[in-house]
């Protein structure tokens, strides 16, 4: 149950704002493995088409892949120098290929230089059996790690599995330490099982009203003008995009 400063992304190195939870509103840079929120990311790209400039990582300054041959290439050759985040990436490659046994050639190595995301693959791969037996003891195991490291699905995997044990007072201890890094499962909603902890007289009205306000407060850390204009234009049409971008080269 150690309570993590933050969750396992970190900050943005451009912005220094918590990165999104959702790994989806932020873009992994091949060229040095960095994760970038998409604020910055968008924020660079409309500096690049106004002034004309050729595409750079904005963290290591390198040439943007313009391929995804380019980007595979890149991505290939920090795993050869034992980058933890691109063997992570690569092996979720070969896991969305099918391909089991590539993935477990780079997870543990990944998760033993203290990558949080290649813990938690693993627990899905020994849970699931991809490739390899069962094994709940070593999906524990690396889900544990994972959630100490403030990987807040792990975290909220490991109340789910608390919960559905009988383990409702672990399970809200779980729940409380995820949704205070900014976290609420969608269908299994981790603020609802702290809720029923209260209800059931497991937390106090203070412990759940700081848990509240909490987790509040790391979804606001989040947020900023530039990562919402940057959603918005991520949520446009292909040709709405292009549109857009035809329409700065013109100013």
């Amino acid at each position: 149950f150690t309570q993590p400063d933050e969750s396992y992304l970190g900050e943005c190195p451009i912005c220094c704002l918590p990165l999104p939870l959702d790994i989806r509103k932020s873009r992994m840079q091949s060229c040095c493995s960095k994760w970038i929120c998409l604020g910055c990311e968008y924020a660079n790209q409309l500096r690049e088409e106004e002034e004309g400039l050729e595409g750079r990582c904005l963290f290591c300054r390198e040439p943007s892949p313009e391929t995804d041959e380019e980007a595979k290439k890149m991505n290939t050759e920090r795993e050869k120098a034992n980058d933890p985040v691109a063997m992570t990436q690569m092996g979720l490659q070969r896991y969305h290929e099918g391909d089991y046994e590539g993935a477990i050639q780079y997870w543990p190595k990944a998760a033993g230089l203290g990558d949080m995301s290649a813990h938690f693959n693993l627990s899905i791969i020994y849970g699931e059996g991809c490739g390899i037996d069962n094994d709940k003891k070593k999906e524990i195991n690396h889900l544990e790690e994972a959630a100490i490291g403030g990987h807040h699905i792990a975290r909220n995997n490991l109340g789910n599995y608390e919960r559905m044990s009988g383990n409702m007072e672990r399970a809200v201890k779980h729940c409380t330490i995820a949704a205070k890094l900014g976290y609420d499962h969608p269908m299994f909603s981790t603020l609802d099982v702290v809720k029923q902890g209260f209800l059931a007289g497991i937390v106090s009205k203070e412990e759940y009203a700081a848990t509240l306000r909490g987790h509040q407060a790391a979804v606001d850390a989040t947020l900023s003008k530039q990562r919402e204009e940057a959603y918005a234009f991520d949520n446009l049409s292909p040709d709405e995009q292009e549109r857009r971008w035809v329409q700065l080269s013109r100013h």
